[in-house]
């Protein structure tokens, strides 16, 4: 058997080997809303089937909560700050305790492995899931609104106010939840974190700001569902300031930037390992 060099082979063996390199070469990554759309199709069909439990475990609580309030707050102040409280407690269950719980599940599983494989933005994976799962939270918080307006006898001509408190207050819980389950080395933790969070939501959130000990109100400054229930309670005024609800939804939104930021950091380092 005779060996033929392969410079005499007709087309050469090396030239082809050099353009098969040159075909190689990968494609520019998808762009940020196209592949934010994406995610959030696939994240809303999946959380789909567990829709119905959902909207009823986050409705009935808050509901629940606003029944056993109306035994000691009768109406003002008090009672717009309980029902504004109990229909932003609706984002707080699914946006901080059930996104921690599943980022941490997620990472614990080895899904974040696949999202690593796509050639998607970190921002649009962490951004498609939050709007998923935020997006069950609508009817149950426009319920409990509906349900404590009435319970309380509170005017409910403003609750378009809504529309605006629950993409800023889920966004900004959002953030913090996936943060806190992409952060937690165990799944385990990530679930602790998550119900932490909540609870510190249901205590901080539906208690009158002014039954609280002054340390406790600056520790409820701190959380970011406050500036969404301020906003909201705000909004159950005869004529409400407009100003201050704007400014409140403001400060929702910048610390919603801040957390999603957060989490987008997050899902980079939990990707990488």
């Amino acid at each position: 058997m005779s060996v033929v060099p392969a410079g005499v082979l007709p087309g050469g063996a090396l030239p082809a080997a050099e353009d098969a390199g040159d075909a190689a070469e990968l494609g520019p990554r998808a762009r940020l809303w196209p592949s934010l759309a994406a995610v959030y199709r696939a994240q809303l069909s999946r959380a789909r089937v567990a829709r119905i439990p959902l909207l009823f475990v986050a409705t009935f609580q808050s509901v629940g909560i606003m029944i056993l309030m109306r035994g000691v707050v009768d109406g003002g102040g008090e009672a717009r700050s309980v029902v504004a409280g109990a229909s932003v407690l609706v984002v707080a269950f699914v946006a901080l305790n059930l996104l921690a719980q599943y980022f941490g599940q997620l990472r614990a599983g080895g899904g974040l492995d696949h999202y690593a494989t796509l050639p998607v933005p970190p921002a649009a994976v962490v951004l498609g899931a939050a709007g998923a799962y935020a997006s069950f939270t609508v009817p149950g918080t426009f319920a409990t609104a509906v349900f404590g307006s009435v319970l309380f006898g509170l005017p409910m001509t403003h609750l378009w106010v809504l529309a605006a408190v629950i993409p800023l207050a889920g966004a900004a819980l959002a953030g913090l939840g996936a943060a806190l389950g992409l952060l937690a080395p165990r799944p385990e933790l990530a679930t602790l974190l998550g119900q932490l969070g909540m609870s510190a939501a249901l205590l901080l959130g539906v208690l009158p700001p002014e039954r609280l000990p002054t340390v406790v109100r600056y520790a409820r400054d701190l959380l970011p569902s406050t500036y969404g229930v301020e906003a909201f309670a705000r909004a159950f005024d005869a004529r409400p300031d407009w100003a201050l609800v704007v400014g409140d939804l403001a400060v929702c939104a910048g610390v919603g930037v801040a957390s999603l930021a957060l989490a987008t950091w997050a899902y980079r380092r939990a990707a990488v390992r």
